[in-house]
């Protein structure tokens, strides 16, 4: 019966807590709290295995190594972003705090890779002032990593962002339960019917008729239909300049079906998610493919690499190489990111830097292995370093 129920309809809201419309904050976003939650407890695990004497990083200086690591993963996950697949972030300005859209982290946009880049010079600069190996932190910053990355696809995926394939037409009809819908598509399908005209426009009019109808919808916007309706039987590009100015409306027109299937407490609720659900495509929950690949999987395997002591920088190749690897096959079910062609054609961006993060995982391990050093952690062993 599990793989029989019908797909999962996405209902969940950004904001674990939401303020007043008076307030001049919107609220407290899950991605926040993701962070937040990530970095208490990758401390929590630095501070353990220094505790424990695994490691010579000092427990007193536990704070100042996490806040290079905060200060990495903010700087280095915001520029990688940028650099990786938003350019004109660099050079785009507003009117409004913080003026410089680079700096608007509050609208979402932060690149994994580009962080671990930050992680990287963060423990850098600490090794160095701390005379403490920075293969090592890599190695300690390997494991107290892995939380975040777990919270942060779960983040995603309240957020709805950075969503999954669609599922093979066969299973669309009866999509499982561990397929995911997602309600804002209504609002990419309309601006996809505008911008590409991938369906006629008298067969979207249809459906905003059927929708109109349905919500009752406020007076002042049913006159929509009819003028999508009218345009309908003029060349795309007449249709296009025409319906441009209608754009505004009919996005607050979909924007209020949204609020309507997410609000559980809204009298039409159950009348929308009637009406959405036949309507919209089931998708891979690929963010969940990922927390799940990017959290329990990837610590548990770098725990049994560590149960004996190893020689400074293996555990950060292997992490390296097996968080890659992980990578480049969740990669599969989860779409390619909006305007940026494939490698060769064949691989995502998020795969062609997994791949390159395996082949530096790979020079790492090939190096670190044959370093005359002492082996360090070994996280059963019993005893302290030493």
């Amino acid at each position: 019966m599990f793989f029989l129920a019908d797909a999962y309809f996405h209902t969940l809201s950004p904001f674990a807590v939401k303020f007043p419309a008076s307030w001049p904050v919107a609220g407290i976003r899950w991605y926040g709290l993701a962070y937040a939650v990530g970095f208490l407890l990758a401390w929590g695990i630095v501070r353990w295995v220094a505790k424990r004497g695994w490691s010579p990083i000092p427990a007193e200086r536990i704070g100042d190594l996490m806040f290079a690591v905060f200060a990495g993963v903010l700087v280095g996950g915001r520029l990688g972003y940028a650099l990786f697949y938003e350019r004109h972030l660099f050079y785009t300005f507003s009117n409004s705090m913080p003026y410089w859209d680079l700096l608007a982290i509050n609208k979402g946009g932060m690149a994994s890779h580009g962080g671990m880049i930050g992680v990287l010079l963060g423990c850098w600069w600490f090794g160095r002032k701390y005379h403490v190996s920075t293969m090592h932190i890599l190695d300690v910053g390997s494991l107290a990593a892995t939380p975040g990355l777990f919270f942060g696809r779960i983040a995603n995926f309240i957020n709805a962002e950075l969503w999954g394939k669609p599922l093979p037409e066969a299973m669309q009809s009866n999509p499982p339960s561990w397929s995911v819908k997602y309600p804002m598509q209504i609002i990419e399908h309309w601006l996809a019917v505008l911008q590409q005209g991938r369906q006629s426009n008298a067969e979207y009019a249809d459906l905003i008729s059927k929708v109109a109808d349905d919500f009752h919808i406020h007076a002042s916007q049913s006159e929509l239909p009819a003028l999508v309706a009218g345009a309908a039987q003029q060349k795309l590009d007449i249709v296009q300049q025409q319906l441009g100015p209608v754009v505004g409306v009919d996005n607050l027109f979909f924007e209020r079906i949204v609020d309507l299937a997410r609000d559980s407490h809204a009298p039409l609720h159950q009348q929308v998610v009637q009406t959405l659900k036949p309507l919209l495509t089931a998708y891979y929950p690929s963010q969940i493919f990922q927390a799940i690949t990017d959290g329990p999987i990837l610590l548990g395997l770098l725990i049994l690499i560590w149960l004996r002591p190893r020689k400074p920088g293996v555990i950060g190749g292997w992490f390296l190489i097996i968080y890659g690897v992980l990578r480049i096959i969740t990669e599969l079910f989860r779409q390619p990111d909006k305007g940026i062609g494939l490698t060769f054609g064949l691989i995502s961006r998020g795969q062609t830097l997994s791949l390159l993060m395996v082949l530096a995982g790979v020079v790492c391990l090939a190096i670190c292995v044959k370093r005359d050093v002492p082996r360090l952690g070994g996280l059963f062993r019993k005893g302290p370093m030493g």
